[in-house]
């Protein structure tokens, strides 16, 4: 089963949106967007970004907890991870971003 993007609008009107899994988690959170085509084009960016070398980027807490962003080419941080007991789970939580962001369906909820 593939994952999925769910756009997103808040309250503010502002939009954005999570990369799930297959098994529904949350693998990744966008930003905000004030419009919503801005929101769609970050989400093709995840598509393109998230199969290219050097795109993530693993950091710590201080918790000591462990978190990724993913980067587009120019640096700007298009999307964020949960936090993570350890680095191993973090890569695993990247590993699932590459595995699921290219094929992912979007499933429209700003209406």
């Amino acid at each position: 089963m593939p994952g999925k993007f769910e756009l997103k609008k808040a309250k503010d009107g502002q939009f954005h949106f999570n990369l799930l899994a297959s098994n529904g988690q949350v693998i990744l959170a966008s930003e905000m967007y004030k419009a919503k085509t801005s929101a769609l084009d970050g989400i093709e960016s995840v598509r393109r970004n998230a199969q290219r070398e050097g795109a993530f980027e693993i950091k710590a807490a201080s918790n000591d907890k462990h978190y990724f962003v993913l980067k587009a080419t120019n640096g700007q941080v298009i999307g964020q991870s949960q936090m993570y007991a350890s680095a191993a789970n973090c890569r695993n939580g990247v590993e699932s971003v590459i595995n699921h962001a290219t094929d992912a369906t979007l499933t429209d909820l700003s209406s």
